[in-house]
């Protein structure tokens, strides 16, 4: 009673908290997973070699492309509560509740907590923000360090502590081991702001910000170096690297890469490409990108296992002439219940078709400075950005009007300087996914509350200043940028007329009532902001309620369904229409994508009975090629792989069914120098492995020398012995016929 009495309860905050729960963890269990880490986790889980490298398989041949500390959050959860989907997202989800009450607990130091209220909000309708935190990708855990990175430089300035600083860098180094450069997206803001703000005589500046430097590069660089420095033949193959090397996938691969888009294999500098043979001809389809493989759209890493994979499963070799859709186009997208997915590669990439495309790499749009307000992009976390575009007016006018910088000028300043940086990166990168822009949230939100502060206290100025125009034309602003976007998408026409209607009425009654009644202003105004809400909200609803590509996150009522941006697609709120076999290669609607199974814990003897059994709803990777399953264990003889496969996609189903460890010979893409034939050749003398699952189509593999060396000294399995079906499309993951070998002894 006494808490209640002297108003110490944060009611405001426990709202912000209500809602950031429900959007994060609604239907979580049932929400599915990116496969390609989920079997990461799995294998960490056997042993501590595994844990530290991130190995993608239990017998450390091969990480995955991502540093490991994420995933050893999702390890650990897996290991206290049993390893399900659920435990699995857990850490990503109360990262993301985390962020928020952090970002709201900033805004409210500064501006309030009417200001910190909306910017709780704000963050929690974050479409894309959610999309992502309901996956174990692992950007929400990357936003949570960033976040605390932030409290704690505002924390340095306040005390000029230099410990502060030096957290703050730590914060930044361990974000950089969750996803390496892009980490350090909020490194202007930090520097700018301790520069600006910190009340110590500028050398002192220059001295704490090289310490925190010194600091952040050591904490950045640590498990790289320590990963590098131990022979190759100790630990296992960087993933996505082409030199076996952290160093080069943290500045290559994940770093000047993602803003060039050149993804080029084996150091050539060039988009690798490969030969997609059909029944009339074999064309050439550059790929830049694991993801686009396959041309599933799936997230880099990895997506959901498909059914099919291994030709495992209903629906796994019943596409349509045989993985050709019916217009003749070859397609080596999964087949999920008889259709053939994602024949188009994401963003457009030249096939031939030239249907459906937005430009981009990944249907990102095409590069230039209003590609975030794009059909392709808009929609993810664009939606208050005319509101952020006013708030900066706001403070830039009240700075001028003052003529000095405050604290709250500063910390408005921070947020810009990670914002605007931001924003040019997406503006002109060549290379990144939508749910990369989840990096936006905490600086859009902290603006729109903070900005908000600034436009309320000058529209309820009875001076009637011409900035007390600035809060009901920044909603109308707004309101007509979301009818546009519901426009772009061509999504729900009732919902663009109320929203043009609802610009019209806040700028209008807004205008008229500035400088009247309060209670009357705050009316107005409280109403415009739940209006201006309730658009984003609408747009993230799909993903709370897991309608969203586990493996590429894409936030909207279209885009949820196809994870591919909503390319192509029409229709009045109909969520993604499944595309069969046509000519864009649409992905198939989650209805026949998404279903419940059971996830086999296995003891450690291989076939013996599961211990116990999860319920996993994942995307695509439920089923699992029994007959070659059967045949495998038959003739297992102690080998330290059951099968090697050309990509980590192949391995999926049997790793997450079994304890059985499979070799992902080329990593996620294929195009992984991991193994030679020299090394090859040892492992199958010293009796490692005996059985490889190979596509026929040209160039799929990690080195052809490798595929020849197999070809050459393994026989061919007799499709029947192994095969559910004598049509064996897509059962490797990938388009055309697979065929296994087994090694003989000469």
């Amino acid at each position: 009673m006494n808490l209640l009495k002297n108003k110490r309860i944060d009611f405001y905050l426990l709202g912000v908290i209500l809602l950031s729960l429900f959007m994060n963890f609604f239907l979580l269990s049932q929400a599915s997973t990116n496969a390609y880490y989920t079997v990461a986790v799995k294998s960490m889980m056997k042993n501590f070699h595994n844990f530290f490298y991130a190995s993608f398989d239990p017998a450390g041949f091969i990480t995955v492309d991502k540093p490991p500390v994420a995933l050893w959050l999702q390890t650990l959860s897996a290991k206290v509560f049993g390893f399900s989907n659920f435990s699995v997202l857990l850490p990503e989800a109360l990262a993301a509740v985390s962020a928020t009450v952090i970002v709201y607990q900033m805004v409210k130091q500064k501006a309030g907590r009417i200001a910190a209220f909306i910017s709780g909000i704000t963050m929690s309708v974050t479409p894309i923000f959610i999309a992502v935190t309901r996956t174990n990708n692992v950007d929400s855990i990357l936003i949570l360090t960033l976040v605390i990175a932030a409290w704690a430089v505002f924390k340095a300035a306040a005390t000029t502590k230099l410990r502060w600083l030096l957290l703050s860098a730590v914060m930044i180094g361990i974000g950089f081991n969750v996803k390496m450069l892009e980490a350090f997206m909020i490194l202007p803001a930090i520097y700018l702001f301790y520069f600006i703000a910190v009340k110590v005589n500028w050398k002192k500046k220059i001295m704490h910000l090289v310490a925190a430097t010194v600091v952040l590069a050591a904490i950045s660089l640590s498990w790289a170096v320590v990963v590098d420095s131990i022979p190759a033949d100790k630990r296992p193959y960087i993933g996505s690297s082409q030199t076996n090397s952290v160093l080069e996938l943290a500045f290559g691969y994940n770093g000047v890469s993602r803003l060039t888009g050149q993804q080029g294999g084996a150091g050539a500098g060039k988009m690798p490409t490969r030969q997609k043979s059909s029944a009339s001809q074999a064309q050439q389809v550059p790929f830049s990108d694991k993801n686009t493989q396959n041309g599933n759209a799936n997230h880099a890493p990895g997506g959901t296992a498909p059914t099919g994979t291994l030709n495992g499963g209903p629906g796994g070799s019943n596409n349509a002439g045989n993985g050709t859709p019916a217009n003749g186009a070859q397609s080596d997208g999964p087949s999920v219940s008889g259709k053939t997915m994602g024949g188009t590669p994401p963003g457009g990439m030249n096939d031939g078709r030239g249907a459906g495309r937005q430009g981009g790499m990944f249907g990102t749009g095409n590069a230039g400075p209003l590609r975030l307000f794009s059909k392709a992009l808009s929609g993810q976390a664009s939606w208050l950005l005319p509101f952020v575009l006013f708030s900066g007016i706001a403070v830039v006018a009240d700075f001028l009007r003052r003529r000095k910088l405050d604290q709250k000028h500063a910390f408005a300043i921070f947020w810009l300087a990670w914002l605007v940086p931001a924003m040019a990166f997406f503006s002109i990168a060549g290379f990144f996914h939508h749910y990369y822009l989840s990096l936006l949230a905490p600086p859009i939100a902290a603006l729109t509350g903070l900005g908000f502060t600034y436009m309320w206290r000058d529209f309820s100025d009875s001076t009637r200043s011409w900035r007390s125009f600035l809060l009901p034309i920044a909603f109308g602003g707004t309101l007509l940028f979301e009818a546009a976007i519901f426009y772009q998408n061509s999504i729900a026409t009732l919902w663009i007329i109320l929203l043009i209607i609802a610009a019209v009425l806040t700028t209008g009654i807004g205008l008229i009532w500035r400088s009247t009644d309060r209670k009357i202003q705050a009316a107005i105004v409280g109403t415009s902001i739940f209006v201006m809400l309730l658009a984003p909200l609408y747009w993230t609803l799909p993903s709370t309620f897991n309608q969203t590509n586990s493996s590429i996150p894409v936030a909207g009522p279209t885009s949820t369904q196809t994870g591919m941006g909503g390319m192509g697609m029409k229709g009045g709120g109909q969520r993604g229409r499944a595309q069969s076999g046509n000519a864009e290669g649409g992905a198939p609607s989650m209805n026949q994508e998404a279903g419940t199974s059971r996830l086999e814990m296995p003891s450690n003897e291989s076939g013996a009975a599961p211990t116990r059994t999860r319920s996993v709803r994942r995307g695509m990777g439920d089923q699992v090629n029994t007959k070659l399953l059967t045949y495998l264990r038959r003739h297992y003889t102690g080998e330290k792989y059951i099968l090697g496969v050309e990509r980590a996609q192949s391995a999926y189903s049997i790793m997450l069914k079994t304890n059985d460890a499979v070799m992902a010979m080329g990593g996620f893409s294929g195009n992984d120098p991991a193994l030679t034939v020299s090394k090859l050749e040892k492992m199958v003398k010293a009796g490692e492995i005996k059985y490889f699952l190979l596509s026929e189509s040209q160039g799929m593999g990690s080195s052809p020398s490798v595929t020849n060396w197999i070809q050459k000294h393994f026989k061919k399995v007799p499709t029947s012995d192994w095969s559910d079906t004598n049509s064996n499309s897509s059962q490797n993951g990938q388009g055309g016929q697979s065929n296994l070998y087994v090694y003989q002894k000469s």
